[in-house]
């Protein structure tokens, strides 16, 4: 990319002359004795990888057309484009258009005529006027650099009517006075322009972060609160129980009272784990008034902090018994260290005197769980080696059990909603297995299972399930959000990107399948006959597997911050990528309810919807955010938000409680000189259609990245009630979100991802 970052408007002077100096001082690193430049040296000089646009910049700068270019020659040509006015940098951007084979002096006719300033002695190949083919020429390459795939005919329509739009005179050819003339008609390409030409041509800088508001400033607690308190809740009860222990046996010695007092605190920390990962409690927990105290959103990441916070503990601990033993060992002579350690003592704590033994076992398995649950190892294609090593906790919990002698207190309540939660998955998963339905392989490497659903089945939109197949793995669950609506009723819909080991053998394992042992069968096949086995749809057609016996197994559902959607007043859902899945079901729910509340009148058939607000729906005004890398990765979810756009054209004509955003962050943006045209071209045959040329959807997808601060900022004025921003996406975007969030007041909500 050569345009600046999203958001940025001028460069200052001083930025210029310091961009003209590096260039000059790169240029004279690369060119040879000549001190000359030739296209190749030209593209490393100003890291211009794009052949054609690299080859229109050299010609422009090749104010001989010699092949080369001089350091003169170079800075003269950046140095007008610097300085020089609104006209000089259009001039620019249309002989950049003006492809023609021929060469012409700068003082005879085209767009010379007009009196406007040269940008060089001699015009670079060009007729000073752009006809269709060389307009024709200009977008396709701008497709490419942007990577959009559009249809020979798709291109056609573009040139056609940015063409007719231009070319006010109907006279076969876009003059430069035209084209000026097209421009004034979008003032943001016109405001663009205004931008120094340096940024058109130097690399974007690394993306700004985002500046969070101080820890103790009202956004950041006012976003922040329920986890602040927690933590502080948190870290006072364990300073207690610490002080408490460690009072009750401060005469038996310094050593045995700091061991004693992480004692306490292990047997707190090593329940509460469990507790963070009673997934059915939690997901109870989320329907009452608890969840709005309690940060039941970040049990996962607290689950992690305790892991931590007992590593250190059981070392602080183990630390202190060691040094109190080396002491009893010089004071008593006749023992060492090691059979303090390794021996079993009547009155050394523990069942039968075991708890060194017991104690050393304890820290040999939790260091081995830690170390194992890196993500590094966990993301890496090795996640059997994280789970088969997680679960060692039964063995940590029975140690416990023998170790210390009132851990079983701490323990006996959630030891026992951890078994009933365990027995009740395994009777649910062994109840049956189900079968797949079908299955959609995505050219974007998505696997779209559709999945008989369980009669006794009931979950709630953002909801998400543990997944199991055999023919994969025959003992790793993984979780995966529900992308269908609870009002569908026979079937659920996962959709899984290939990014890890088990994904990736998934996606794969249903290509081979469709690739060697299914039979093709009509696209008429009754919905009965379908269901009795799976089907893998390829391009256009279904194909049935001939392995009906196959089963899989779901655990769940289980609850996420999502659920806090529909008690939302004002709703704001980004979606990263594959991140759109828990919204899927949220705006297909949506759509439900639209459908429930349509009222007609019997006499003139006039329809309505009625009042969406209720006991357990508060929105007011939703706005959907889909950020995508590139074209194809549309494709997921494009058919649901097409029906999504007509269903509310039908049903609120004019409406706007549901408003979609789309970006594609591999196009070129608008400030982008090299995507000037692509864009005017996409914006005039949108309007023309009332339809997206990328997506196919009403919604025109925007280029680039978000402009966070413009986003919230026409959220925010609005003012259709309190804002709440969910999240699935990369952990990378949603600190820079979080911050814009924290920054005009909105509550923010992640999901885990």
């Amino acid at each position: 990319e050569l345009g600046p970052p999203a958001g940025s408007c001028t460069m200052s002077a001083a930025e210029d002359a310091e961009w003209l100096r590096g260039v000059t001082k790169q240029f004279r690193s690369i060119a040879g004795e000549d001190k000359e430049i030739n296209l190749e040296e030209f593209k490393t000089a100003l890291q211009v990888k794009e052949s054609f646009f690299a080859e229109r910049f050299f010609a422009l700068f090749d104010s001989d057309g010699s092949g080369t270019i001089s350091l003169e020659e170079l800075l003269e040509a950046l140095s007008l484009l610097v300085h020089g006015d609104e006209t000089d940098k259009l001039r620019f951007l249309f002989q950049v258009y003006d492809v023609d084979d021929e060469r012409k002096p700068m003082g005879c006719q085209g767009a010379a005529g007009y009196g406007v300033p040269a940008l060089t002695p001699m015009v670079p190949p060009g007729s000073g006027s752009i006809d269709p083919e060389e307009l024709r020429v200009v977008l396709r390459w701008c497709l490419q650099e942007s990577s959009i795939a559009l249809p020979e005919e798709r291109l056609g329509d573009l040139t056609m009517v940015l063409f007719e739009a231009a070319d006010k005179d109907h006279s076969g050819s876009i003059t430069f006075e035209e084209l000026r003339e097209q421009l004034e008609a979008f003032p943001e390409v016109m405001e663009n322009l205004t931008i120094s030409a340096a940024s058109w041509l130097k690399p974007p800088p690394p993306p700004e972060r985002s500046r969070r508001p101080p820890c103790l400033s009202r956004p950041y607690w006012h976003n922040h609160r329920g986890s602040c308190a927690f933590l502080g809740g948190y870290t006072s009860l364990n300073l207690l129980l610490f002080t408490l222990a460690a009072l009750r046996h401060a005469g038996r010695g310094g050593w045995v009272a700091v061991a004693r007092g992480c004692g306490q605190c292990l047997n707190f920390n090593c329940t509460f784990l469990a507790v963070l990962m009673l997934r059915r409690c939690l997901t109870w927990l989320r329907a009452t008034p608890m969840a709005k105290f309690l940060p039941l959103d970040q049990h996962v990441v607290l689950h992690q902090l305790v892991g931590y916070v007992v590593l250190v503990l059981a070392a602080i601990h183990t630390g202190a018994h060691i040094a109190n033993f080396s002491r009893l060992a010089q004071r008593d002579g006749h023992r060492d260290l090691a059979e303090f350690l390794l021996s079993a003592r009547p009155g050394a704590g523990g069942l039968g005197g075991t708890a060194s033994q017991t104690g050393l076992a304890l820290a040999g398995l939790l260091l081995a769980m830690l170390g194992f649950s890196c993500p590094c190892v966990r993301r890496s294609g090795h996640f059997e080696v994280f789970y088969w090593t997680h679960l060692s906790y039964i063995s940590v919990w029975t140690l416990l059990i023998l170790h210390g002698p009132h851990f079983w207190k701490w323990f006996v309540v959630p030891g026992c909603l951890f078994v009933l939660e365990k027995l009740l998955g395994l009777a649910w998963r062994r109840a049956g297995g189900l079968h797949i339905v079908e299955v959609n392989l995505l050219p974007s490497k998505v696997t779209h299972l559709v999945i008989q659903r369980p009669q006794s089945f009931h979950y709630k939109p953002g909801d998400y399930i543990y997944l199991n197949i055999p023919a994969i793995a025959s003992y790793e669950w993984h979780p995966f959000t529900i992308s269908s609506a609870p009002e569908q009723p026979d079937t659920l819909w996962l959709h899984i990107r290939s990014l890890g080991q088990w994904t990736n053998k998934l996606y794969e394992y249903f290509q081979q399948l469709g690739s060697a042992n299914l039979e093709t069968k009509p696209l008429s096949r009754s919905l009965r006959e379908r269901r009795s086995c799976p089907w893998v749809q390829v391009g256009l057609g279904f194909w049935c597997l001939s392995w009906c016996t196959s089963p899989c197994y779901i655990d769940g559902p289980y609850g996420t911050p999502t659920r806090r959607i529909f008690t939302s007043e004002h709703a704001v859902l980004i979606g990263a990528g594959i991140g759109i899945t828990p919204f899927a079901s949220i705006l297909q729910s949506i759509m439900y309810r639209y459908r429930r509340r349509k009222q007609s009148c019997p006499s003139c058939h006039h329809s309505w919807c009625e009042d969406l607000r209720d006991e357990e729906m508060t929105l007011r005004k939703v706005d959907f955010i889909w950020i995508n890398r590139d074209q194809k990765h549309f494709e997921w979810f494009v058919s649901l938000l097409t029906k999504l756009e007509m269903e509310q054209a039908e049903q609120e004509p004019g409406g706007r409680f549901l408003e979609m955003h789309m970006y594609m962050t591999s196009a070129l943006s608008k400030n982008d000189m090299k995507a000037i045209g692509l864009q005017m071209a996409l914006d005039l045959l949108a309007t023309k259609e009332q339809r997206d040329s990328i997506t196919g959807l009403q919604t025109r997808t925007q280029p680039g990245r978000p402009d966070w601060s413009k986003v919230f900022g026409k959220v925010a004025e609005e003012k259709r009630g309190k804002v709440q921003v969910f999240f699935c996406g990369s952990s990378v975007l949603a600190k820079v979100i979080r911050a814009h969030c924290e920054r005009f007041g909105f509550r923010f909500f992640k999901e885990n991802f």
